[in-house]
């Protein structure tokens, strides 16, 4: 079942592809369980932060990896003159990138303490030093150096429907004319728990279906004194970058075949990637982008 829900996901490739890609969804579908998990962390072993990679790219957990990041920071104006608070960083690639592209000064945070670790490690490898450090933090009890930072990237950092705590914080730790950009999964009506993709997705997702909305969002935004610029739904973009991760790593299985416990982390990363894709286009998901602008003054 999986399998064909994945061949549909993806469409047909071409004929040039269609017996690899068939090959290596079928190493996916029938390759066996793993004896045992390879590494102690529930959500974000070591070797699903290496299956993301190979989806998204190095250091990534989300469709679109660097060329995303890049096209949401973008409106931000860094330079290495600025200071960036990213939220959500993941195994440290959006800070690695930022940081490099734009010379700016990182402080990345991720709420998961193995890939704020493995993100860590990643910048240190690419020798940033203190130009992008990525940490812990706990998004129900936020907690940013005070007025310290020019701009802001959220990376869908808002993982409940109470975004009040995080936004609150992020606005005190703004510099007076502070840019944030948010790029969060919103949802239009409350999802219902007892619907069985709803409670998978969630499952596979680590988080709770009890996510905020697009108006609730600008609404908290408006009230903590910030001009927004821009609401863009960007989930048409999000569904597009999702099956051509998909696409060129089930196209390198041909030369790279999965041993088994890569393939069962395959099968259960296309399960999560085929609700998330089945609940936006069910409109019951939805990918939003805001820029906005911190009214405060001096």
């Amino acid at each position: 079942m999986l399998l064909a829900g994945m061949w549909n996901w993806l469409g047909k490739p071409s004929a040039a592809d269609a017996e690899s890609v068939s090959a290596a969804l079928g190493l996916i579908a029938d390759a066996p369980a793993p004896a045992a998990t390879p590494d102690a962390d529930p959500a974000w072993s070591a070797a699903r932060i290496e299956v993301a990679g190979q989806l998204w790219g190095e250091g990534f957990v989300f469709p679109g990896g660097e060329e995303e990041t890049l096209r949401l920071a973008g409106p931000l104006c860094l330079s290495a003159a600025s200071s960036l608070l990213l939220l959500g960083c993941g195994p440290g690639g959006p800070a690695r990138s930022v940081a490099t592209r734009f010379g700016v000064w990182v402080s990345g945070f991720e709420a998961d303490a193995h890939l704020a670790a493995a993100g860590a490690m990643l910048c240190a490898r690419a020798g940033l030093g203190r130009r992008a450090q990525v940490e812990t933090w706990i998004p129900a009890h936020p907690r940013f150096a005070p007025r310290y930072y020019h701009h802001a990237l959220l990376l869908d950092a808002i993982r409940g429907s109470a975004p009040e705590a995080v936004l609150g914080a992020l606005v005190l730790s703004l510099r007076p004319g502070g840019q944030v950009t948010l790029a969060q999964t919103v949802v239009e009506a409350p999802l219902d728990p007892a619907d069985p993709h709803v409670a998978r997705w969630a499952e596979l997702e680590g988080r709770s279906p009890d996510l905020p909305t697009e108006a609730a969002i600008s609404r908290i935004l408006a009230r903590l004194g910030f001009d927004i610029r821009v609401v863009e739904d960007i989930s048409q973009r999000h569904m597009i970058e999702t099956v051509r991760g998909w696409h060129t790593a089930v196209r390198a299985m041909k030369t790279d075949k999965p041993g088994a416990a890569r393939a069962a982390l395959l099968v259960r990363e296309a399960e999560l990637w085929l609700l998330r894709i089945r609940l936006i286009r069910a409109s019951q998901l939805r990918v939003v982008r805001w820029h906005a602008i911190s009214r405060q003054q001096q």
